[in-house]
C-alpha cells in the first residue's frame, strides 16, 4: 500500500499517516512498531519522554526495511530546553534509536511564561537554535513543535532564519480551531494530530456513529478520515496488531465536505491542556 507523502519545507516527504507510541513501552512498543511496520506504516512517532526510543530502534532493524523509506521522529522533554541539552537530547535519543539521523525532531512543549515570567520566549528561541543547529549537521532532516500556539510559533518565526517545519497539536473533532489551522497551511508549517480519535471518546460519538454506518466504515476510520481530509497527518496507537492493520484502511473513501463540517460543530464538553497553563 502506498500512503500519500506531504512536502516538508525541508524539502524532505512525510507520509500522511504515522504510528504513536505514547505509554507503549518495552516488547508491546518493540512488537507495536513491528507490526506497524510490516502492516505499510513508514512514520513512526516517538518521544525521549517516552522511554520507549530503544524499543523503536530495535524494531526499525528487526524490520529489515530500507532506513531511506521510514520517517522516524522523536522530541526534545522539557528538561532539555536551551541550545546545548537540546542538541546533547538528540544526540542520546539517536543512541537510543541506534540511527545515525531522524527525520523530524520537535520540541516537545513550549516554556510559558507561568513558568517562566518574562523569559519564556528566549527559552523557546535558545531550545529551537540548537534544533537548527542539529539540522545543518544533518543529524535531523527537518524540524518542528509540538503543542506550539500561535504566538509561540511566530516567536521562532520572527527571531530566527529558519521556521519550524511541523506543528504536533492535540487535534480532532471538539478540539478545532480553523483560524489556528489556517495560519498554519499559509505559513507551510505541517499539522500533525495527536490523540485523533479524542482519546477515545469520540468513538461513540452520536455523529462519528452516524457517518461509520453511512460511509460503511469504523469510527477509527471516520476520523482519521477526517485529520486528513483537513489537510493535517493522524497520529494513531495501538497495541493491539489487528486494529494496527485494520487502522489503515481508510484509503479508500473521502468524506464530504457537509459531513467534515458536521465533524467541525462535535462538542465533546472536555478541558484540554493548554500550553500557555502547563507547569511541567
Amino acid at each position: 500500500m502506498a500512503l500519500r507523502k506531504l512536502r516538508l519545507m525541508s524539502g524532505e516527504f512525510i507520509p500522511e499517516i504515522g504510528y504513536g507510541t505514547y505509554l507503549i513501552k518495552g516488547e508491546d512498543c518493540y512488537n507495536g512498531v513491528l507490526t506497524a511496520l510490516k502492516s505499510g506504516y513508514r512514520h513512526i512517532d516517538t518521544a525521549s519522554f517516552y522511554g520507549n526510543e530503544e524499543e523503536v530502534g530495535r524494531a526499525i532493524k528487526d524490520s529489515g526495511i530500507d532506513r531511506k523509506k521510514l520517517f522516524i521522529t522523536t522530541k526534545v522533554w522539557n528538561t532539555s530546553r536551551g541550545y546545548t541539552n537540546a542538541i546533547a537530547s538528540l544526540d542520546e535519543s539517536l543512541k537510543k534509536l541506534d540511527l545515525d539521523y531522524v527525520d523530524l525532531l520537535l520540541i516537545h512543549w513550549p516554556a510559558n511564561e507561568k513558568q517562566f515570567p518574562n523569559q519564556s520566549d528566549a527559552i523557546n528561541l535558545d531550545t529551537w537554535k540548537g534544533l537548527i543547529k542539529c539540522y545543518k549537521d544533518g543529524k535531523a532532516k527537518s524540524i518542528g513543535v509540538s503543542n506550539f500556539l500561535k504566538h509561540h510559533l511566530l516567536n521562532l518565526m520572527e527571531n530566527s532564519e529558519i521556521a519550524p517545519m511541523v506543528n504536533q497539536i492535540e487535534l480532532h473533532p471538539g478540539l478545532i480551531d480553523d483560524d489556528f489551522l489556517s495560519f498554519m497551511n499559509e505559513n507551510n508549517i505541517i499539522i500533525e494530530a495527536w490523540s485523533p480519535l479524542g482519546r477515545g471518546d469520540l468513538l461513540n460519538n452520536e455523529v462519528v456513529l452516524d457517518l461509520a454506518n453511512k460511509y460503511n466504515k469504523s469510527p477509527v476510520h471516520i476520523l482519521i478520515r477526517f485529520i486528513i481530509d483537513i489537510g493535517a497527518i493522524p497520529l494513531v496507537k495501538s497495541k493491539t496488531p489487528s486494529r494496527i492493520e485494520e487502522n489503515l484502511n481508510y484509503t479508500d473513501f473521502k468524506l464530504s465536505t457537509e459531513d467534515i463540517k458536521r465533524l467541525k460543530k462535535v462538542v465533546t464538553g472536555k478541558k484540554y491542556k493548554n500550553p500557555d497553563e502547563i507547569d511541567f
